[in-house]
């Protein structure tokens, strides 16, 4: 069999359908699951008081940590305080965070150490703005880690403290609106939603503590204070640049419940400016999400034989001026990518031209993570100046 009877064979293309069809199908069942956070009012009683350190990590952040801390002091019906670690940086950041704690007592600039040797800058900061909690705040009960670009709304932490009660959850995480403003970010920053809602099994996460059938999102992770201690903390992953699948895990094995709700109506945040930083962003640890090569290998293959594979055989039918049960399969596979896509579009508030960039940004996604695994073999994974793992002088940034 040559190379285009294997193409426009039935058995491929429908091959291509049930990759494609997966996604859909899941993302249709986890959407119903992945639900909004109770509103304020029906959670108000039992937040009002609760404690709760908003922990920003900022390092040469001038042009958001205002907004940002800002956004925290004006929360409703909780007790914040704004926890901010300014990690050696450059510009402004220091300044700007020295004037507001100046401004609100609120504000708490926690002091500055230097990253030690095997310590990503991120979870160091983390571990000392929840030791500084831990040590010297005996009101405290929860951590929410989040970052310098994130902006919440002010029921924000209200309506997660409230959903992390029903739930009976010690970690609740939610992915943000991911407001995209270029082309080059909308090619991989919405398909957070799609490998979420595509990939995680929500029914199962929420009916055992597996920690492979847990997941988090980086930009909002809401810990009780007591989870924190038993998991560990950010130590136990001291290196990771991925906490948003290393957090869950840990709190989960120590016999804790997660879970995640949506976020879009109290949360939101522009990641990346353009597809330089965003593609960047994502290597920096896109496959220390998926853990393995095995695991890369089997999702690059699906997403080709999903949402790649079908584009080859329409081409080819239309060439040979034939349609047939292949074609058929084909066009299938590709209405249920696209329909993936609009469905979470319209959900999460995503911009339209996410849908006919599908396959761009499959081949796209698929790309970025091969160079991360490159940049993890090679140890040249690094963010803002920093390579992970290893401290460095002052002259970029580490998120």
């Amino acid at each position: 069999m040559n190379l285009e009877m294997m193409l426009l064979s039935p058995w491929l293309s429908g091959a291509s359908l049930l990759a494609a069809g997966q996604v859909l199908a899941l993302s249709v069942v986890n959407m119903r699951r992945y639900r909004a956070a109770p509103a304020l009012e029906a959670v108000a009683a039992s937040t009002r008081g609760v404690r709760v350190a908003v922990c920003v990590p900022a390092r040469n952040e001038e042009a958001n940590i205002e907004a940002c801390v800002r956004s925290i002091l004006a929360q409703r019906e909780v007790d914040v305080r704004a926890y901010v670690y300014d990690d050696e940086s450059t510009d402004g950041t220091g300044a700007i965070v020295a004037r507001l704690a100046a401004e609100d007592p609120r504000v708490v600039v926690v002091p500055r150490r230097p990253l030690p040797a095997g310590w990503n800058g991120k979870q160091h900061a983390c571990f000392r703005m929840a030791e500084h909690g831990l040590g010297y705040d005996p009101a405290l009960e929860w951590f929410l880690f989040t970052d310098a670009d994130v902006r919440l709304a002010p029921d924000a932490v209200a309506r997660a403290l409230g959903f992390a009660q029903s739930r009976d959850a010690a970690l609740v995480s939610t992915v943000p609106h991911e407001e995209t403003g270029t082309i080059g970010e909308m090619l991989l920053v919405p398909l957070i939603h799609f490998v979420l809602m595509g990939y995680l099994p929500i029914g199962r996460m929420r009916s055992t503590l597996d920690p492979a059938a847990s997941a988090s999102c980086g930009q909002f992770i809401l810990v009780s204070r007591g989870a924190y201690r038993a998991s560990g903390g950010h130590e136990g992953f001291r290196d990771s640049m991925h906490d948003g699948v290393k957090f869950p895990r840990a709190v989960r094995r120590a016999g804790l419940r997660t879970d995640l709700y949506d976020g879009t109506e109290s949360v939101s945040c522009r990641m990346y400016r353009g597809f330089g930083q965003t593609w960047r962003g994502f290597a920096k640890n896109a496959f220390e999400g998926l853990g393995s090569v095995g695991l890369l290998v089997f999702i690059t293959v699906w997403h080709a034989l999903g949402h790649v594979v079908p584009w080859v055989v329409l081409a080819l039918a239309a060439a040979r001026g034939r349609w047939d049960g292949a074609a058929w399969l084909a066009a299938a596979a590709l209405l249920a990518g696209f329909g993936t896509r609009a469905l979470l579009a319209a959900r999460f508030r995503q911009s339209w031209l996410n849908v006919p960039l599908h396959p761009v940004s499959i081949v796209v996604l698929a790309a970025v993570q091969w160079r991360s695994l490159w940049l993890h073999r090679t140890g040249r994974r690094g963010w803002k100046g920093r390579i992970a793992g290893m401290a460095a002088a002052p002259s970029g940034a580490s998120r």
